[in-house]
């Protein structure tokens, strides 16, 4: 549903989107994270034409974005970051003028209002105006708009933003939904929003695509991935750490702490070594003490989103 191809734009001197290129299929749900300033919202300005790429390609529905806008732009709903929309028109009356700017009239209008609002879970404040909206429900009824022509592609720009627990849970909810049938990309700065929600996640860095894949396959890259926490008792942390060290399959044992009689170690496995083996080897090596707890850890996204984002500053030690 959705191609890009080489997609870059230029601020002046300044590279925002450096060569991207991506899919996104019907039925995927694929998360754009990224630090600030990475070029997210710049691509999804440009997927959506509202802004002009200065080279590269973008298919929407098979129809290309700058070549032959309106076809790809009727296949589009989108949420753009701090989404503007009329202060002083009730919630009803922007969604009811937004059905009309989609081309929509009278009964099949009213059908369409009134499943946004549905949707979106805003009948309780259906006929308030826009000013006297927390910020919360202000988002929402920016999402509404979006999904008010039930389009085949969603592009959501922080869509979460604001909401409370219980909205995010309600609108997670609503996206995992729509993924279902829809082709749908999403920036979000929360981590758990990619476990939540995605099929598939993109990390953008300085304009350019540095990991593509599921959320299962990211964590893969966190060195936590596959490492064994290991509780023990009436052993010290640096006494388990070194004999733990020695594993064959072990890449190193590190103290996490020790607390009241207990030693707290982690041990990180070689890049060839397999999760069931290690943690076997961990329990036949420290059974001389009273093993307490002992599980497998999956990979961290945060972990993974710094090691890839963060700017290597040996360089700039020099």
């Amino acid at each position: 549903m959705i191609r890009v191809e080489n997609l870059t734009k230029h601020f002046g001197p300044k590279v925002a989107v450096n060569n991207l290129s991506f899919t996104v299929e019907r039925g995927e749900v694929l998360g754009f994270l990224g630090p600030n300033g990475a070029g997210k919202s710049t691509t999804m300005r440009m997927v959506t034409g509202f802004i002009p790429p200065t080279d590269g390609k973008i298919t929407v529905g098979g129809h290309d974005m700058v070549a032959n806008p309106l076809p790809a732009k009727r296949l589009i709903g989108y949420l753009p970051e701090n989404a503007p929309c009329y202060a002083d028109m009730t919630v009803e009356g922007f969604l009811g003028f937004v059905a009309e700017l989609r081309g929509f009239r009278k009964d099949a209008k009213a059908k369409a209002v009134n499943r946004a609002i549905e949707m979106c879970f805003l009948e309780n404040v259906r006929f308030q105006s826009v000013d006297t909206l927390s910020k919360g429900y202000r988002h929402r009824t920016c999402f509404a708009q979006s999904i008010i022509h039930d389009p085949e592609v969603l592009i959501l720009d922080e869509p979460t933003d604001g909401l409370d627990p219980n909205q995010k849970h309600e609108v997670r909810g609503l996206i995992r939904r729509m993924g279902e049938t829809k082709a749908i990309i999403f920036s979000t700065h929360i981590l758990e929003e990619v476990d939540a929600v995605c099929s598939r996640a993109i990390i953008i860095d300085r304009g350019q695509i540095v990991a593509n894949g599921t959320p299962a396959q990211l964590r893969q890259k966190s060195e936590y991935a596959g490492a064994v926490l290991v509780v023990a008792s009436g052993v010290t942390g640096g006494q388990l750490a070194d004999r733990l060290a020695q594993i064959p399959n072990a890449r190193r044992a590190a103290v996490v702490k020790d607390d009241h009689g207990k030693a707290y170690v982690r041990v990180y496995p070689k890049s060839d070594s397999r999760t069931g083996d290690l943690a076997r080897n961990v329990m036949a090596a420290a059974n001389c003490w009273q093993v307490e707890e002992l599980h497998t850890e999956e990979g961290r996204l945060d972990e993974v989103f710094r090691s890839i984002t963060l700017p290597d500053t040996s360089e700039t030690k020099k």
